[in-house]
């Protein structure tokens, strides 16, 4: 007999689903707040210290840009369809180097085969666990800014194809890039306006390139690899409960609250904790996979033997530039 699931109310249900246009305009607009004014305190204040936070801060809200693009994708950020894809699309996704357009087919697909062999995204979580050894060499690629280098390397790669002219794949890839180009392009400029040109790419490409490949995979291990039952809706993805100095630093916009957007997809990441909430009310907490922080699931993952046969923990090729 199949296992209860949970179910909801119709007030419920309805509040889960409700968006708001106003909390969607505070959340980009808090995002890029952030970014600001993390760029104003290392450019008054020019420090180690206030250039790691800049960086940890700035990296943390670019992912926070890719997890509203995310809420976007499930056309949770807005109420009104036109507003939520274009300011997912232009605001929240293309600075950041992501198209909503490529990114909402391929998620979904996620979400209709999680954890199982058709799911996308399992090239992310089925290599673990792996080696203490191997995870510390994949953190040192992430934050010397190798990963991000030899993602955007694969990724013009796939998009330029092998069409034998030269001329014909850059202009393939001018026009995939068209929008990563232009919006950066503003970015450039509004701080050249400002007078701190360099900016641009100590503040802005560094971090996207460096911390931001940090914990976008820290967020990828905690979400899917080594859970508990990968036929289990309840098992198959993770919360991660946390403080609110490590959602900042990692998981921004609650989307350390996974398993739930999961189970009710339609919900804006806002209202991620009621959901929550509504299944510990439900008395499902025991059923479900959850990890009391970021080091425990940390430590679950790099939890193989090294001794032990293909401990390399080094996964296929393959697309490694899921957001959420």
């Amino acid at each position: 007999m199949a296992s209860p699931q949970p179910l909801l109310t119709a007030e419920q249900d309805a509040f889960l689903r409700e968006r708001s246009n106003a909390m969607g305009f505070y959340l980009v607009l808090h995002a890029w707040g952030v970014i600001a004014l993390a760029m104003a305190l290392f450019v008054v204040w020019p420090n180690p210290l206030t250039f790691v936070l800049a960086m940890v801060l700035i990296g943390g809200r670019q992912l926070g840009l890719a997890i509203l693009m995310h809420d976007a994708a499930h056309r949770a950020l807005f109420k009104n369809t036109w507003l939520n894809d274009f300011v997912g699309a232009h605001f929240c996704g293309f600075p950041v180097g992501a198209s909503l357009a490529l990114y909402r087919p391929y998620h979904l697909s996620h979400h209709r085969h999680t954890q199982q062999a058709e799911d996308p995204d399992l090239i992310l979580s089925a290599p673990f666990p792996i080696t203490t050894t191997s995870f510390k060499r994949k953190m040192w690629r992430d934050i010397l800014g190798v990963t991000g280098y030899q993602r955007r390397l694969e990724q013009f790669k796939f998009t330029m194809g092998k069409d034998p002219s030269l001329t014909r794949r850059l202009v393939k890839l001018a026009a995939h890039e068209k929008y990563f180009i232009a919006s950066n392009a503003t970015l450039l400029l509004i701080l050249s306006l400002a007078g701190v040109w360099w900016a641009y790419f100590v503040l802005w490409l560094l971090p996207l390139m460096t911390w931001y490949q940090v914990i976008s995979r820290v967020r990828n291990i905690a979400e899917h690899a080594v859970v508990g039952d990968n036929d289990d809706r309840l098992r198959n993805t993770r919360t991660t409960l946390t403080n609110s100095l490590m959602r900042m630093v990692l998981a921004p916009y609650w989307v350390n609250y996974h398993l739930e957007h999961h189970l009710f997809v339609y919900t804006p990441c806002w209202k991620l904790p009621a959901a929550h909430q509504m299944l510990m009310d439900q008395g499902f907490g025991p059923r479900m996979e959850l990890a009391q922080g970021y080091w425990q699931v940390l430590r679950k993952a790099t939890a193989k033997d090294p001794s032990s046969p293909d401990a390399t923990g080094r996964p296929g090729r393959g697309r490694s530039a899921s957001l959420i």
